[in-house]
């Protein structure tokens, strides 16, 4: 057990010299009370204006794929009915049921699933019009600035939550493994039921798509960044896919060699060795060895292999791409042209 000590210096306090009840609890709630009415007041408004298109979204069992049915939380960002969830509430699933705030069911389809970012987008396939909440630029955030996560947890329909951007620019191992940047850490309460739901700004944007918490720990919560959400949305929406670039190699970080790294004034201790090519891939085409190693790309740096995959964007398919290796003693620069990734992991 704690032991509870009295908030007392050693001197006691002579209770003839106490200020009476009476005398300061009233000015303390008038200096207190434009303070707690003014957050009461901001909550309530982001509630009233964003809760309505939060939805809770169900996905029936599969038992040739042997899941279970499950249920998650999504926020429509569309009149037509667009919805944005999480990728591992919808399990794979080719189409779900959503609960509306309303109390209404309708059924939607996956339009496209994205594990690598742990997003996915449904179409409500029912013709119905459907408030929508709007999505902020991730990127104004603030350490400190009030959030408000509403969505189903443990089954508990429009719950909600309060508390402050805890951080910026979190890294976090998405389920397919890769790993996601720009991630947003709040002190929201999050449960399970809350993945996919909303992270709301006090202006009543969209600014992160709740998705995870530490096992075992309070108040470390994380959202994917709602400028992650509208890249992938747009590339749903367009390809229905998320379109990433590929070249073909399979490496492991490792230290450069100290001299060259103080010749070429690096600042950066590691690179990635490549250690295997597949056949015909960009990379082999461009004259990659195994050996080398790559310790940038377009002149960002490379330090592991999280690097070179986030790097590999969709904007470099088809694109001139400069990779510079150390190659034994030389530092080359080699120039290849990523294809389109297909499936799995490969760099």
């Amino acid at each position: 057990m704690f032991d509870l000590q009295p908030l007392l210096g050693s001197d006691e306090l002579n209770p003839s010299e106490a200020s009476s009840p009476s005398e300061t609890t009233p000015d303390a709630l008038r200096d207190e009370r434009p303070l707690f009415d003014a957050y009461s007041q901001a909550v309530v408004d982001v509630v009233d204006q964003v809760g309505p298109a939060v939805v809770r979204v169900e996905t029936p069992p599969d038992r040739e794929k042997r899941q279970r049915g499950g249920t998650g939380s999504g926020v429509v960002i569309s009149p037509d009915g667009l919805v944005l969830t999480n990728s591992h509430v919808v399990q794979g699933a080719a189409a779900v049921r959503l609960a509306l705030a309303d109390t209404r069911t309708v059924k939607a389809r996956v339009l496209g699933d994205d594990p690598h970012t742990d997003l996915a987008l449904l179409r409500v396939v029912d013709d119905v019009s459907l408030p929508a909440a709007r999505l902020g630029n991730s990127k104004s955030l603030r350490r400190g600035q009030l959030v408000v996560a509403i969505g189903n947890p443990l089954g508990f329909e429009s719950t909600v939550t309060a508390g402050v951007v805890s951080a910026l620019g979190r890294s976090l191992r998405s389920y397919s493994g890769r790993l996601m940047d720009d991630v947003v850490q709040t002190d929201a309460a999050l449960n399970p039921g809350n993945s996919g739901g909303p992270l709301v700004s006090s202006r009543g944007e969209v600014i992160g798509i709740n998705t995870a918490v530490i096992a075992g720990a309070q108040g470390i919560c994380f959202a994917v960044a709602s400028n992650t959400a509208s890249y992938v949305v747009s590339e749903i929406v367009r390809h229905g896919r998320v379109r990433r670039a590929f070249i073909g190699v399979a490496g492991q970080t490792v230290p450069l060699p100290r001299r060259l790294a103080l010749m070429l004034g690096l600042a950066q201790a590691r690179g990635v060795a490549v250690t295997s090519l597949e056949p015909d891939s960009p990379a082999a085409k461009a004259g990659l060895q195994p050996g080398n190693i790559i310790f940038a790309l377009d002149g960002a740096p490379v330090t592991g292999a999280d690097d070179l995959v986030r790097l590999l964007g969709a904007e470099r398919i088809g694109a001139d791409t400069t990779l510079s290796v150390i190659a034994g003693n030389e530092v080359k620069k080699i120039v290849v042209v990523p294809a389109e990734r297909s499936e799995g992991p490969a760099k």
